[in-house]
Parts: structure tokens; C-alpha cells; sequence
């Protein structure tokens, strides 16, 4: 008997090459190995890639084996080139590879299915190596008790476990014994062989990670480029409640049951906030309602007859498609993080599901402002109108969101009212936050309930701001000054004046409707102080002043036969530049023209 086999890289790798040598392989057969095999091996081994040393070190027993029964090992084919190996993802060795077998009238061994399909289907006899089953636990899985919520395995480091309930985790060093990268390696590849099986799938595969969802478990291991070492964690849940466990009032539980709502589950990470919509999910399907979720990756626990989705060709936009048109009564979509995610959770509540949003936040408020910016502020109490705050597994803080128009908190005149979001104690109905647009800002304002006339520096601070803020674009610095609630006075310098009231007043009207106040504007008092000599040049575009050295840092104001032009502050090299084409440098010039006479005065900073 003279029979040919080709192995495959797959195969390789796996490490059971020596057993089917012995189960398979009669003496006087042939092993082949395409060279484009070893080159591709050789190649991942120069990148300190484990299994590219492991598969050379394969071939090694192989070939020792080989010599003891009597079985030929060549190596056969040409190198990949440059274009062959950029094409590799996309098939292009495994298609040398099968050549190879045709060509020599061969079997191919591999452990990869889809290679073994696509050899059969060509007409290559293949054999195809499958995972063996598990009948014990996997390596991993010793390092977890009933107290282990997640491991976490790294390379020349110890293994460590976080242990406890949500509030109460401690980090607990497993072993003293520092893994190595073989051992991390083995880990890996068990897992990778296990998430074949129909009780794990991949639900991120990219270069340098990958996560998996392997039964309860959830695995993330991460690798060069993306870490500086090979590293796995590994999540399993460890608490599972029934809404009974939390002891809801009958006031949030007839919220949480009502027909179509916009809930947020928040909190920080390991509060309990995906056990909280697990128990959300069963309670439904107690209920007797359609229930769905929208996750990425899928490793919240819920009962068989939900069913978990993740993202359709990468996108949750594309899913919400099909969602539709199964009709759910209630979804739940785990971690929003994207600003493609809070549009997808906003569409289907105003299509008319009932959404369940978790969301990692370290306060309450934070979930609403996470928002703010990514909805249109009215549109916020139509999405979402609960907001249940989680910390240490348990229910910390409900508010209450909803929309009405009102003057807002700590103004009084009635022309200030305008549509305020008011943030509300779902169980005392009290307002603690207002949320509203001021001038082109949007502004959160906490809600002193003990004082409603208490002091109303924090208001009048913004307010001035704002204020500030817009005037600036006609004078760089102002005086303001807030007369009440819905009065300001402001001063500037003179030539500032017109500009800002404008044609007929058009201007100040303006910015009295944007900042929701009356103006009052001012021509700052000058103070003469000392005067000061100084000299006058024109360069360029601008009229500099040379100054003595003793102003420098100091202001200065500007007079042309005793009336007032305008102010500076002396720059570092002792001098003012004024662009010729400003109201201030052309009368500076025409006063130089027609013989004026222009004093200079020190304005004394104290």
C-alpha cells in the first residue's frame, strides 16, 4: 500500500497528528506537507505567535515519527507569494493546499470543516479531524466556585479572581504559580475548539480580539497588537433574581408593566444592572408577553423563550428591521455605548415598543444626560421616561422624567417660560432637576426643594456667563451686571454701542429674545488715572503706541480732546497696536491728520 496524505496547517496545529499516524496511516504510506504549510507556520512563529512555534515543533515529532514507521514525510509545492499570502484571509493557502492534494492523488486531513466541505466538493478525498467531546470541564472552569463572578488569566502573570455580589467583590489571587504563554496558549485554543460546539458562538472576531459566548460564560481574550500580552477574562453571572427579590413598590411595578415604556437601567459597571433586566425579561414571559433583546455580546440570562439578537451584518439599524416584523411587546437592548445605539432605542420606542435600555452611568442624572445631544432635548420624556439607577445590586434611586412648559426654576417674570424637562423623585413626585435650553446651551439646574427662595448665585453665575459670552463678540470685556431675574445691565466701550443695538434696534432685540432677558447697555465710565507719554507710529495696518516700560501689563485709556476712545491693555514689548480699519484706529489717524491733541492715561489696578 502506497496511500498519500496532505496535511493541512489546521491539523498541524491541533497536535493529534501523531494519533492518526498511528490510527490511520500504514507503513510505506506518504505525508505531505506543502511548503506553503511551513512558510505559513514559520511566519507566525517569527511574530512569537504560539501556535505558529507549536505546529514547528509538530512537524518535528511528526517527521521522528515518520522514521520509526517507515512513512515518508516530503514537503512539497512552492513558496506563497507576496499577492498569495495578502489573499490568505480570503482562502487562498487553503486553495494551494487542496491543489496540491488533487494534484498528487491524495487525501487531505484537516480540522477545518469548511475545508473538508469545499474538498469534497471538488473531488479530493478528505478527512476531517472534529473536536473531540468534553466529558470533563474545561481547564478554566477549575478556577471558578459558587462566590466567582470572573478570572482573570495573563500571560507571565498569576491568575486572579473577582469574588462576592455586586458591591462586595474583592480580588482574590487564585494561585502563586505565574502562567506562562504555552499555558495561556492551550487555554485558548480549548476554548476556540469549544466555541464550535452549538453552545458557544463568536460574537466579536477581530485582530488582536475576540469574544466569545460560551454557554454562561463570557470570554474575552485579547493579543497582540491589540494588548502588550496574551490575556483571557472570563464572566460568568452569579446572582440570578426574581422582581419579588428586589421588593418593588405596586407604584414602579404598575410603571414597569404598562404597555409601551421607556425604562434605563443604569449604573456602574457590576451594580447588577443586566441581573435587573434578566429578571425584567422573565417577568414578561411570565406575563405572557413577546419579549426580545438586542445584544452585543449575548450573555444576558433569560428564559428559552426570548430570543437574544445581536447585530445584523454589524449594525443594530439593520436588526431593528426584522424586529419589527415580529411584533415584540418588549425589548431590551443591553449596553447602549454608540451614538447609532441611542437613535436605534429611540426609533423603536416611537415606533411603539416597549424598550428596556441598560447603560453604564455613575450617577442617576448621568443617564440623561447621555442623551442630551444625541436626541433633541423635547423629544427626551417621549423616549424615555424612567430611569431606575443601580449600585451594589440593588435599586438605589427612580426618577421620573417628563416635559412642561413653565417659567424655570429661580426666574419669575412670566416671558421666561419656555418647555423645561423636569426631572422628577418617582417616589415623593418631588422635581430635583429642570432641564432647559438657555440661549444655544442646554443647562441641567438642580432643584432646591427646602428653599424655593434661597440664594440664586448658581443662576445668576451661569446667566452672567452666558451672557458674557455673547457680548464678547462685540466688546472683549464687558461689565455685567444682573439687575433681577430677567434684567441685565451691561457696559462697553463707546464705539461698541451702536453695534450692539443695530438698526433700529434689531440687534439688542435679538440677543433679548436668544437669552430670554432685557438689555440695558452702557458706555463704561472712564477713569482718567495718570497720564502718560507715550509716541504714535503707523505700520501696516495697524497705529502702534509706544509706551514707557513701567506700563507694561497695565490698562490704558485713550482720549482724543478730552472725549473718550477706547481702552488697552500695554502688551509685553511696552506698546498697543490698533487695526487702522477699527473705529478706534481710524480716529486715532484723522486726529494725527487734523493736529487733535490725544492723551494717553494709566489706569490704576488697584
Amino acid at each position: 500500500m502506497n496511500d498519500k496524505f496532505v496535511l493541512d496547517t489546521s491539523v498541524i496545529i491541533d497536535g493529534r497528528v501523531k494519533d492518526i499516524i498511528q490510527d490511520k496511516i500504514e507503513p510505506n504510506s506518504e505525508i505531505i506537507i506543502p511548503i506553503a504549510v511551513l512558510d505559513e507556520l514559520q511566519a507566525q512563529a517569527s511574530r512569537n505567535k504560539t501556535h505558529g512555534i507549536e505546529g514547528l515543533l509538530e512537524i518535528k515529532k511528526i517527521r521522528d515519527l515518520c522514521n520509526a514507521r517507515k512513512i515518508s514525510l516530503n514537503f512539497i509545492g512552492n513558496r506563497p507569494t507576496i499577492e498569495e499570502i495578502r489573499l490568505a484571509k480570503h482562502g487562498r493557502i487553503d486553495a494551494i493546499i487542496k491543489d496540491i492534494a488533487l494534484e498528487k492523488n491524495a487525501t487531505l486531513i484537516t480540522c477545518d470543516y469548511i475545508q473538508h466541505l469545499a474538498s469534497e466538493a471538488q473531488g479530493i478525498k478528505s478527512i476531517h479531524i472534529s473536536s473531540t467531546k468534553r466529558d470533563s470541564e474545561l481547564q478554566f472552569e477549575k478556577y471558578f466556585d459558587n462566590d466567582t463572578m470572573s478570572i482573570h488569566l495573563k500571560e507571565e502573570t498569576c491568575p486572579f479572581a473577582k469574588k462576592g455580589v455586586p458591591g462586595n467583590l474583592k480580588l482574590v489571587r487564585l494561585d502563586d504559580n505565574i502562567l506562562s504563554s504555552e499555558e495561556i496558549y492551550k487555554i485558548t485554543k480549548e476554548i476556540l475548539e469549544e466555541s464550535r460546539s452549538k453552545k458557544g458562538f463568536k460574537e466579536i472576531s477581530k485582530e488582536g480580539a475576540t469574544v466569545i459566548q460560551l454557554g454562561k460564560f463570557r470570554i474575552a481574550i485579547t493579543k497582540e497588537p491589540f494588548s502588550d500580552r496574551d490575556e483571557i477574562t472570563i464572566v460568568r453571572p452569579i446572582a440570578k433574581l426574581t422582581l419579588e427579590d428586589y421588593g418593588l413598590s405596586e407604584k414602579l411595578l404598575a410603571r414597569l408593566t404598562s404597555d409601551v415604556e421607556g425604562i434605563i437601567i443604569a449604573g456602574p459597571p457590576g451594580s447588577g444592572k443586566s441581573t435587573l433586566a434578566s429578571s425584567l425579561a422573565e417577568f414578561y414571559v411570565t406575563q405572557n408577553k413577546i419579549v426580545k433583546t438586542f445584544e452585543s455580546p449575548r450573555d444576558l440570562q433569560v428564559p428559552k423563550e426570548v430570543t437574544q439578537y445581536g447585530p445584523l451584518e454589524g449594525s443594530f439599524e439593520n436588526a431593528v428591521d426584522i424586529l419589527l416584523l415580529v411584533r415584540p411587546d418588549y425589548t431590551i437592548f443591553d449596553e447602549i455605548r454608540r451614538y447609532r445605539d441611542f437613535q436605534v432605542f429611540s426609533d423603536m420606542k416611537l415606533a411603539g415598543v416597549g424598550m428596556i435600555g441598560v447603560i453604564h452611568a455613575s450617577k442617576p442624572l448621568d443617564a440623561v444626560q447621555r442623551f442630551i445631544g444625541r436626541i433633541e432635548l423635547g423629544m427626551i420624556p417621549q423616549i424615555l421616561n424612567t430611569i431606575i439607577f443601580m449600585d451594589a445590586g440593588m435599586i438605589k434611586k427612580v426618577y421620573e422624567i417628563s416635559l412642561t412648559v413653565k417659567v424655570p426654576y429661580k426666574m419669575t417674570e412670566a416671558d421666561l417660560a419656555r418647555p423645561v424637562v423636569e426631572v422628577k423623585d418617582f417616589s415623593t413626585g418631588e422635581t430635583e432637576y429642570e432641564i432647559y435650553t438657555f440661549g444655544e446651551e442646554n443647562v441641567i439646574v438642580p432643584v432646591d426643594n427646602q428653599d424655593n427662595s434661597g440664594n440664586q448665585n448658581n443662576i445668576y453665575k451661569l446667566a452672567e456667563s452666558k451672557i458674557r459670552d455673547v457680548i464678547r463678540r462685540f466688546d472683549p470685556n464687558p461689565e455685567i451686571s444682573i439687575i433681577s431675574d430677567n434684567k441685565v445691565r451691561i457696559k462697553v466701550q463707546k464705539d461698541t454701542i451702536p453695534r450692539i443695538i443695530g438698526r433700529g434696534g434689531t440687534t439688542i432685540g435679538e440677543l433679548e429674545e436668544m437669552l430670554g432677558i432685557r438689555i440695558d447697555v452702557e458706555m463704561k465710565t472712564p477713569t482718567l488715572g495718570k497720564e502718560v507719554y507715550f509716541e504714535v507710529n503707523e505700520s501696516g495696518n495697524g497705529v502702534v503706541i509706544k509706551l514707557d516700560e513701567a506700563t507694561v501689563g497695565n490698562k490704558v485709556n485713550l482720549y482724543i480732546d478730552d472725549e473718550f476712545i477706547c481702552a488697552n491693555q500695554v502688551g509685553k514689548k511696552s506698546r498697543i497696536k490698533i487695526d487702522k480699519r477699527s473705529e478706534s484706529g481710524r480716529q486715532i489717524l484723522n486726529a494725527i491728520i487734523a493736529g487733535q491733541k490725544i492723551k494717553i492715561f494709566q489706569i490704576d489696578n488697584n
